[in-house]
Formats: structure tokens, C-alpha cells, sequence
């Protein structure tokens, strides 16, 4: 079975040398939208999940969405 791994957000980030404003401006949200994401105020919706998912190539399952 393989094993399950987990990389947060900012780290699946800057493993793509992007800066938060990059990065939110790729998934289409605010700067500040995407900092909440980052810091596990806020979440991201089934849409913006998908991208999330698409930009990096990682199943949700794998994006620890709490820092």
C-alpha cells in the first residue's frame, strides 16, 4: 500500500519558489485569502481546491490544510 504523505500549503508554495501573492494569483483569490489558507483561518472552497490540486499536481488528501 502506499504510503499516505502530507505537505501544507506553504510548503507545497515555496517548494515552487512562489511568493503568497504569486501563489494566490495563480489560484485566482486574494493575497490575504490565500495567507488565511496558509495559517488555517479560513479554507478554501471545492473550486479553488480543485486548482490547488491542478497547480500542484497533488490529490487533496495529500495538501495538509492546517499549519
Amino acid at each position: 500500500m502506499p504510503e499516505k504523505f502530507e505537505l501544507s500549503l506553504a510548503a507545497l508554495r515555496v517548494n515552487k519558489n512562489l511568493t503568497q501573492e504569486e501563489m494566490a494569483k495563480e489560484v485566482g483569490v486574494k493575497k490575504g485569502t490565500w495567507q488565511n489558507w496558509e495559517t488555517g483561518k479560513t479554507f478554501p472552497s471545492v473550486p479553488e481546491i480543485k486548482k490547488i490540486e491542478t497547480f500542484f499536481g497533488v490529490k487533496y488528501e495529500n495538501i495538509n490544510f492546517y499549519p
